[in-house]
């Protein structure tokens, strides 16, 4: 049983990295003319796009996108109850545990885009269209690390300085919920 439960805490959690990502992307205004950005919004347009006829966006926070989020984490703990033998929670309890499953899951997707850009830092040979648009979710977390932080001699160590933060906020809120 264990695989099975694997494998739909993994679809589930791709998809709503996924989501979370295009909500991100919209929040900070990045490129979506962009090849990576299509993807996102390719992956999940055909849902987004009803719910947005529903939900209308509140200032720069895509509400139909976050709702999808929810749907989206609140529908893997069904999944994994149902297949586990569970019962299926009730309603207010579901909606917590998805909110606390969307905050994990996109704490989890900075410390990935964090480490990905990294790492395409040190192997790009030029300016790919991925790495343009890390950057434009990511620089408004490192700059004003890198303006407080002293010279290290060629060394950025902001994004070192921001996934312990985020390991921290997680250690922080799983003391708290329990889950995490």
């Amino acid at each position: 049983m264990s695989s099975v439960q694997f494998l739909i805490d993994f679809v589930f959690n791709i998809y709503l990295m996924v989501v979370l990502l295009r909500l991100w992307l919209q929040f900070a205004r990045a490129d979506f003319y962009n090849p990576f950005s299509q993807f996102v919004v390719k992956a999940t347009q055909p849902i987004v796009a009803p719910l947005r006829r529903l939900l209308p966006s509140i200032g720069r926070l895509d509400t139909a996108t976050l709702v999808l989020a929810l749907v989206v984490a609140g529908l893997k703990i069904v999944a994994l109850n149902l297949v586990l033998g569970g019962t299926v929670p009730n309603i207010l309890s579901l909606v917590i545990v998805s909110f606390i499953i969307v905050l994990k899951e996109a704490l989890t997707l900075v410390m990935y885009v964090l480490i990905l850009r990294a790492i395409m830092s040190w192997v790009s040979q030029g300016r790919n269209p991925m790495e343009l648009v890390l950057g434009q979710l990511t620089e408004p977390m490192l700059a004003p690390i890198r303006r407080r932080m002293p010279d290290m001699g060629g060394l950025d160590l902001s994004v070192m300085v921001v996934i312990v933060f985020l390991l921290f906020i997680q250690k922080l809120l799983g003391d708290l919920f329990g889950i995490f």
